[in-house]
């Protein structure tokens, strides 16, 4: 079994700033990549930013150069600072990470965590 597990959303003023967590564990051969998603009401779900298990990055047209992917590999953890938040920022934001999981080393599978809720609002 694996579990992303999300930590960090609330309601800012725009402007504001918020860091958002996902903690990975389990049965994890190796990680591919790990990112987050967004999906506000009555829109699809969106890339935000995934980080690669070399370090490279690749962020959506709307947050590129307001929000910033890193992670930690010792903690099985990737990091979403979120900075200048705007209204249409409001959404709920899901880890994704594409792994091998040790059941499964041949396979590449993704996982997703349960989301959590960034309210961006006056």
């Amino acid at each position: 079994q694996v579990q992303l597990v999300e930590s960090g959303g609330g309601l800012v003023q725009p402007g504001g700033s918020l860091r958002l967590s996902c903690a990975a564990s389990g049965a994890i051969f190796r990680f591919i990549d790990m990112g987050w998603y967004r999906q506000a009401p009555g829109k699809e779900r969106e890339l935000v930013a995934k980080i690669s298990s070399g370090g490279s990055t690749n962020y959506g047209d709307s947050v590129k150069g307001r929000f910033t992917i890193s992670r930690d590999n010792a903690k099985s953890t990737v990091y979403l600072q979120m900075n200048s938040l705007k209204p249409e920022d409001t959404a709920t934001y899901y880890c994704n990470a594409n792994l091998q999981p040790t059941t499964s080393v041949g396979r590449v599978m993704a996982y997703w965590g349960k989301g959590t809720l960034v309210t961006v609002s006056s």
